[in-house]
């Protein structure tokens, strides 16, 4: 297997800003083209897994819906399970479901209630941290279905938002690149 032509100081030419989207004065960053770009796709995932590694999780939880993108990669590649967590109606059975409050609105997400085991370790996987709502809100659905938030892992985090600041403070968090 040969090397990767990124490293994670190459990562942030690979991620495009989009000024005023989705409302004036949000910065939008948009992950897509690195999505597209195999070898940084793959260096993105590969890393991202061997630092989450040492958290000891048995299984990840991916928020919809770039947290599937890289979620579902890091499953396979760890031999975990992946369940999603989904914006309302999404999900065929019985569901646990949190509001939160977004940037710029409110959202619900929803788990399947026997998505979880009892005090499963579960890490929790997006493609960007920003004020923590929706990661916090994913934290309130593990809790919810009695497992418990061994990890969280992000391709990349706004630092200005404070969202780490949402989180379990007692759990580890990794992010591959960070926004001031």
């Amino acid at each position: 297997m040969s090397a990767s032509p990124y490293s994670r100081t190459d990562l942030p030419q690979l991620v495009r800003t989009v000024p005023d989207f989705p409302r004036p004065g949000v910065v939008f960053r948009d992950l897509t083209p690195l999505f597209a770009t195999p070898a940084a796709l793959k260096m993105v995932v590969d890393e991202l897994a061997e630092r989450c590694r040492p958290m000891a999780c048995e299984a990840i939880v991916g928020i919809e819906a770039r947290g599937f993108l890289v979620g579902t990669a890091m499953a396979y590649g760890m031999g975990l399970g992946f369940v999603p967590v989904r914006k309302p109606g999404k999900l065929p059975r019985p569901t646990h479901g949190v509001d939160y409050a977004l940037e710029y609105g409110m959202d619900r997400l929803e788990v399947h209630r026997d998505a979880l085991q009892p005090d499963q370790a579960v890490l929790i996987v997006d493609d960007l941290l920003a004020t923590g709502g929706t990661a916090a809100a994913c934290t309130t659905l593990v809790e919810m279905a009695g497992a418990r938030v061994c990890g969280y892992g992000f391709i990349a985090e706004l630092q200005d938002l404070a969202g780490r600041q949402r989180l379990r403070a007692d759990v580890a968090c990794e992010s591959l690149m960070a926004y001031g």
